[in-house]
């Protein structure tokens, strides 16, 4: 597959938007950091879209892959793939996707629930993989992994449709096509 330069462009600067935006961390107690990697993420569907904003996340879940420090605290390989935050990391391009999806919806009103749906899976798929590789059951990997996360995430949805919003307004009066 052929892609423009303006789409590899486009998706590098979300890949990297992504990694920085996963430095900016709280710890917890449970080792999965309060970060804003998922509002980096939202973004990407929002900004460039369901097709690339989820190439812009496998790109950045690759680069990590790799070997190259773009997960939380500089951190990246398989090793932190296969951990306890593997989850989390694998259901960000199905997280872009959603929010891509609704980017393209006129009523500006399903864009909340289109990025809840997606932040909603990203929990729900990151605490079923949390709960199988530590063996906490999943009531307790509920209340370890998911239930702290629940007043930031809504944060984020917020923020991220706001930014989102304003950002594809932007551009749309700028000479920037997306």
């Amino acid at each position: 597959m052929k892609l423009p330069i303006l789409t590899i462009v486009q998706m590098a600067v979300f890949a990297a938007i992504i990694a920085i935006c996963a430095q900016i961390q709280i710890p917890f107690v449970s080792g999965v950091p309060f970060t804003l990697q998922t509002t980096g993420v939202i973004l990407s569907g929002l900004i460039l879209g369901p097709k690339k904003g989820t190439m812009a996340v496998v790109v950045y879940v690759l680069l990590g892959a790799a070997g190259v420090p773009v997960f939380a605290g500089f951190s990246s390989g398989i090793g932190i793939i296969s951990g306890y935050t593997g989850g989390f990391i694998l259901s960000f391009p199905l997280l872009a996707f959603v929010s891509g999806i609704a980017s393209t919806k006129k009523q500006l009103l399903l864009w909340p629930v289109f990025v809840s749906i997606g932040v909603a899976a990203n929990l729900t798929l990151g605490m079923v993989w949390f709960s199988f590789v530590t063996g906490n059951t999943l009531p307790a990997s509920f209340t370890m992994v998911v239930l702290p996360f629940l007043i930031t995430s809504l944060l984020q949805i917020i923020a991220s449709i706001s930014l989102g919003r304003s950002l594809r307004y932007a551009i749309s009066k700028s000479r920037i096509t997306i």
